[in-house]
């Protein structure tokens, strides 16, 4: 029996060591060698918008226009109140000249996070056009009125979805979750929670970035003043 034990933690072993070398083969100089050499276009003082909401428009239109799926799609960066950051990625839903909106539980860790520290930031990476968009600003909860109107112009089961699901918090099984749905629908109340919710992003920075061949990629940076006008500058890449 010993023998036989001696035998399956060997065998174990030798899997093991087998499946370090497997990772450290895939990994070792792959990884170093993926870059793209970035020649799309470029982005210069000249042909920069004085307003950076005019320019993320004409960014965002040319993201649409260029079939990118959800070009939407943005990573939001909030601190909680002991520093440490997280991020993960959310859709936006409407920019005006105001800032950025966008809806979520307000009683999500993210949501937790910007109660503590309404300083965050959003990143849009268009890589087939070799561009992002950086923007840091403060949040702050939209009027009811606002949120109502983009709930109910959801899907069904979607609006269902925010009305059961206790986001961020640990939950006893995926069939726990489908379960409240299917409760959820037999009652057939459907109202938008107290806790869900739409924030806007106040701009205050902007970076817009465009790759550029030899990693000399163009950053134009634009800062509020005092004045609410938006000062250009441009950063080394």
């Amino acid at each position: 029996m010993t023998q036989v034990m001696t035998g399956i933690e060997n065998i174990c072993n030798i899997c093991m060591l087998n499946k370090v070398n497997l990772t450290m083969d895939t990994n070792d100089g792959k990884l170093h060698d993926m870059r793209a050499d970035y020649v799309a276009g470029d982005f210069t003082e000249q042909n920069a918008y004085p307003s950076p909401m005019q320019q993320f428009a004409l960014w965002f239109e040319e993201a649409t226009q260029n079939g990118i799926q959800e070009a939407n799609a943005l990573v939001l960066s909030t601190v909680d109140a002991a520093g440490k950051p997280s991020s993960r990625v959310v859709l936006l839903k409407e920019f005006t000249d105001a800032g950025f909106i966008f809806f979520t539980n307000y009683n999500s860790r993210k949501g937790k996070e910007i109660a503590q520290n309404p300083y965050a930031c959003m990143n849009f990476w268009w890589g087939s056009m070799e561009r992002q968009i950086r923007i840091n600003g403060k949040l702050e909860k939209i009027a009811g009125a606002d949120s109502d109107t983009y709930f109910y112009s959801r899907p069904i089961g979607s609006q269902v979805g925010a009305m059961i699901s206790p986001q961020s918090e640990v939950i006893s099984s995926r069939e726990w979750l489908e379960q409240k749905f299917i409760e959820q629908q037999l009652k057939g109340e459907i109202k938008r929670p107290e806790n869900w919710g739409g924030y806007i992003l106040i701009p205050e920075t902007f970076e817009f970035w465009q790759g550029r061949t030899n990693r000399l990629h163009d950053r134009l940076h634009y800062t509020k003043q005092a004045s609410g006008q938006w000062e250009i500058s441009r950063l080394a890449p």
